[in-house]
């Protein structure tokens, strides 16, 4: 008995250790919008899926094969919470959202996660290891608090867990998660062109490129820690032909006068309707106050004065240093995402074009200590 009584007291002492709450949340079933959803698409809640996560952007696309084969966006979700910077998770503790190509399991799914409902991206791939990448646990789950993870609400990760199971109950086996900076638009990478990440960016790209076009995932390996994408002959022509006519509009772009730039977030980001509804007003001049309301009903805010002010956009000069002004200050314009919640359409990127300052914009005046500290995060980033 005294043997017994100590197992189950192991037992229970491992799942506090591993912040498990046993309970039903995982067999929520597909709420009915969604369901009615899926009807006027022509899906099933049996058929396979694929996810799409963008950080800028700040959204997760959950899309669905059709009997033809190819794949349909379902609904985008709003993101509340992603932290660290653009670009791919490089270490342990880093506080970086991987960004890549990974694929979940069924046994990737928690249904007993401390963070509501959750699933692990598989961090570190194939890839990540081809470059000796470390971390662990990268996930995306509920609650609105991110240490390298993709935060949704709880009930928006109810509703995804929910698409991914019924999926695994009726035949597949693991779903593509592919994860990006942005949307892969030549207006993007125009912008980012001299980013220190635009070559793993444009590999990413290939990648983007083949699904947009076949409507399928692509396959994919690792040769030369690089990505390498594989799949239908006619759709791999399809995409040179594609990166071919991209890379000439990014010439055009950057010779029409389209600002090379580099976004620096205080930590991470979230949608704009987060946003709105945690400050108000305040991340466009005010205080970073927490509305009381919204805190109850999001959770636990990670880093709530890192979100207050939004991204910075560093304009940059040729040489991929930060553009100096009249008096040596960092030439800013303040970025406010421009996308919406939408069920069933992908988001467009907005095409108008920075306004820059010269001197530090309103919200990183209007932020304080925050806007000191970010920066701060620029003289890390760039050097001084």
């Amino acid at each position: 008995m005294k043997r017994i009584a100590l197992v189950a007291g192991l037992v229970l002492a491992l799942a506090a250790c591993q912040g498990q709450d046993m309970s039903t949340r995982h067999l929520a079933p597909i709420p009915a919008a969604t369901m009615a959803l899926m009807e006027t698409k022509g899906m099933s809640k049996n058929d396979p899926i694929l996810m799409r996560s963008y950080k800028k952007e700040s959204e997760i696309e959950v899309w669905k094969r059709g009997r033809d084969g190819r794949y349909a966006l379902l609904k985008t979700y709003p993101m509340c919470r992603w932290s660290g910077q653009l670009g791919p998770k490089i270490r342990e503790g880093d506080r970086q959202a991987p960004e890549g190509f990974y694929t979940v399991t069924p046994a990737q799914m928690n249904p007993n996660s401390q963070l509501y409902l959750s699933f692990n991206l598989g961090y570190p791939n194939e890839y990540d290891r081809a470059l000796g990448r470390t971390g662990s646990h990268l996930m995306v789950h509920g609650s609105c608090s991110s240490q390298g993870c993709f935060a949704m609400t709880d009930e928006a990760i109810s509703e995804v867990y929910a698409l991914a199971r019924e999926a695994f109950s009726s035949g597949q086996r693991g779903f593509q998660f592919q994860s990006y900076p942005f949307r892969m638009t030549a207006e993007n990478l125009a912008k980012h062109r001299l980013d220190p990440n635009i070559a793993f960016w444009r590999n990413l790209k290939e990648g983007s490129d083949y699904f947009e076009i076949a409507r399928d995932e692509p396959r994919v390996s690792v040769a030369n820690q690089q990505y390498a994408f594989s799949g239908d002959t006619s759709v791999m022509a399809a995409v040179a032909q594609k990166r071919q006519s991209d890379d000439q509009q990014v010439g055009a772009l950057a010779a029409n006068g389209v600002q090379p730039v580099k976004l620096v977030y205080a930590d991470g980001g979230q949608h704009e309707s987060f946003r709105q509804a945690l400050y108000g007003d305040a991340g466009q001049g005010g205080s970073p106050a927490v509305d009381a309301n919204a805190r109850k009903r999001l959770g636990d805010v990670s880093r709530p004065e890192a979100l207050a002010a939004g991204p910075q956009e560093v304009v940059l000069a040729a040489s991929g240093k930060p553009r100096q002004g009249p008096s040596s200050t960092l030439a800013y314009a303040s970025q406010t995402p421009k996308s919406q919640i939408r069920a069933g359409d992908a988001a467009r990127p907005s095409t108008s074009a920075p306004v820059v300052n010269a001197a530090p914009g309103p919200a990183v005046q209007a932020a304080g200590s925050e806007g000191r500290s970010v920066l701060e995060r620029f003289r890390g980033l760039f050097g001084g």
